[in-house]
C-alpha cells in the first residue's frame, strides 16, 4: 500500500488548488474535483442506504437484507475504483464484468416487480427516498464524468457503470417499497387538474 495520511491538514490547498495522483495540481472546482466530488457524494449515499437498511426486521423483510448489504458494500468498492480512475487515467478499477453484474442484480429483482404504468413520483419511507436521492446523485455524477471526457480521456465503462447504478438504484426503490408498506405514488393529471 502506498504512503498513509500522517497529518490530515497540509494548508497545500488554502490556494484554490488540489493535487492529483501524478502530482500536478488543478483548481479545486476544476472538472476532475467536480466529478470524484459527485462520485465520492454519491459513495456516501450508498452508506446511508446501507444504514437504513440495518434497520429492518430481517425476518420480516420480504427480500434478503444481507444479501442487498451485500451488494451494496460491492457497488461501494467499485465506486471508490471509480473516484480512483478519474484521479489516476492509468488505473483500470471497472471493467465489463461489473456492469453485467449490475445488470443482473438489476434483472433479478425487476423480475419480480409489477410493469409501471406511470411515472413514480420520489417519495415513500425514508430508506426509499435516500435510494432516491442516490439515484439523482448518481446521475449528476455520470454527468459531471461526461463533462470531464470532454476535456480528457475517460473510459466509457466508467460513465456506463455510473449509468447503470443509477438504474440499479431506482430498481431498488421499488423492490424495498412493500418492504416498508408504502404504496408506489404514480404521476397522476387528475391532481393538477384539481389546481
Amino acid at each position: 500500500m502506498g504512503n498513509r495520511l500522517s497529518k490530515i491538514y497540509t494548508r497545500t490547498g488554502d490556494d484554490g488548488t488540489s493535487g492529483l495522483a501524478d502530482g500536478s495540481r488543478l483548481a479545486k472546482d476544476d472538472a476532475v474535483f467536480m466529478a470524484m466530488g459527485d462520485v465520492d457524494e454519491l459513495n456516501s449515499h450508498i452508506g446511508m442506504i446501507d444504514a437504513l437498511l440495518d434497520g429492518l426486521d430481517a425476518a420480516s423483510a420480504h427480500f434478503d437484507t444481507k444479501a442487498v448489504r451485500d451488494e451494496l458494500n460491492i457497488i461501494s468498492h467499485l465506486l471508490f475504483n471509480v473516484g480512483g480512475e478519474l484521479a489516476m487515467p492509468e488505473f483500470i478499477g471497472i471493467h465489463d464484468t461489473h456492469i453485467s453484474w449490475l445488470e443482473a442484480r438489476i434483472d433479478k429483482m425487476n423480475d419480480n416487480l409489477p410493469y409501471l404504468k406511470d411515472f413514480i413520483l420520489l417519495k415513500g419511507s425514508v430508506l426509499i427516498c435516500q435510494i432516491h436521492i442516490a439515484r439523482s446523485v448518481a446521475r449528476r455524477a455520470e454527468r459531471s464524468c461526461i463533462t470531464l471526457a470532454k476535456r480528457t480521456s475517460i473510459r466509457p465503462t466508467i460513465t456506463a457503470f455510473v449509468n447503470r447504478l443509477s438504474d440499479y438504484l431506482f430498481v431498488l426503490s421499488r423492490f424495498v417499497t412493500p418492504d416498508n408498506k408504502v404504496n408506489e405514488t404514480l404521476w397522476n393529471a387528475k391532481v393538477l387538474g384539481e389546481l
